[in-house]
């Protein structure tokens, strides 16, 4: 009798009820309306605008560089004619020149704008908004305003620069249309309208650090100098290189500036001609439309070339953590 018993409990199945889910957590449901296309309706908008407005104009150039303008519209297949003229222009080679000279000048702005930020985030300064404000002024001055007043600044007749020297006994100069001093005049002007930009982006940085970093500085011994070149710096690397990768790229395409500084007739105009002006003296002065795609596909070239080398180099003095 107990062995049968036995024998109908071993053929009877267990039946195993179900784990009963913690407290609070709800079992993620599959949305039967969830589809991919919505995420192309979002993203749609956005690539439509980078294909139109960067990848196509892009491609066009491309082409162009490749072809001759006729004098009355129209244009022809030249092939590689306008990169084998390109390359033997010495106006680019000049231009270039240039525009490597005025961006070593334009990078001279990053430490300055670090100091400045770091005065400004000193604590117990007065007035931190006031001084934000009047260094950012430039940045939203119309370029034409801020070249028609450094063009009364520079003059070498009435200028007020030149006025400033005389008080200290030191000869002015025409620094607009000396082939020596436009460049570097100019690079000043750069320097001075970005300033703010990079000061506002440095402030951010700073103000990113986290006070027990210094606390413990403080703790060691460390002075105001040390602690900002071995931790304020270091840990404003990331903002740093940012500003640095922006930098380069604006300085690589200046023109606005030597072109209302600046005249076509200015005897300094050789020194200072860069490659974006002469970008413009190509396509828009001598309507020599293919030269001007070439120049710019080439301009093009050097800026992510500059930028992967940066991106590369970056991992060797940018500190994320």
């Amino acid at each position: 009798m107990s062995s049968d018993l036995l024998a109908q409990r071993a053929e009877t199945p267990v039946v195993r009820m179900p784990e009963a889910q913690p407290s609070g957590v709800r079992r993620r449901r599959r949305n039967p309306g969830a589809s991919p296309w919505w995420a192309l309706v979002f993203i749609g908008p956005m690539a439509l605008g980078l294909a139109v407005f960067y990848l196509w104009p892009t491609v066009r150039t491309l082409i162009i560089s490749f072809t001759k303008s006729g004098p009355f519209g129209g244009s022809e297949w030249v092939g590689i004619e306008n990169y084998e003229r390109l390359f033997q222009d010495a106006e680019l080679i000049g231009a270039l020149r240039n525009t490597a000279i005025y961006t070593v000048i334009a990078l001279i702005g990053i430490p300055i704008a670090v100091g400045i930020a770091a005065l400004l985030n000193s604590a117990g300064l007065k007035g931190r908004s006031a001084y934000r404000t009047l260094y950012f002024i430039p940045v939203v001055t119309m370029p034409a305003a801020i070249a028609l007043v450094w063009r009364m600044i520079y003059n070498g007749d009435y200028g007020v620069l030149n006025v400033a020297l005389g008080w200290f006994g030191l000869d002015g100069r025409s620094w607009l249309t000396d082939p020596s001093t436009a460049l570097v005049a100019i690079a000043v002007v750069g320097i001075w309208a970005g300033l703010g930009t990079n000061i506002v982006i440095f402030l951010a940085g700073l103000q990113g650090i986290p006070d027990t970093v210094m606390e413990a500085a403080d703790l060691d011994g460390a002075g105001p100098v040390r602690k900002f070149f071995s931790i304020t710096i270091p840990l404003l690397s990331p903002s740093i290189f940012f500003v640095s990768v922006i930098s380069v790229i604006g300085a690589l395409q200046v023109f606005d500036l030597i072109y209302m500084m600046l005249g076509r007739s200015n005897p300094a105009m050789p020194n200072t001609r860069t490659v974006v002006y002469l970008f413009y003296e190509a396509g828009f002065l001598d309507n020599d439309r293919g030269y001007a795609a070439a120049v710019a596909f080439l301009l093009l070239i050097i800026i992510l070339v500059l930028t992967v080398v940066q991106f590369r180099m970056q991992k060797k003095w940018v500190h994320y953590e």
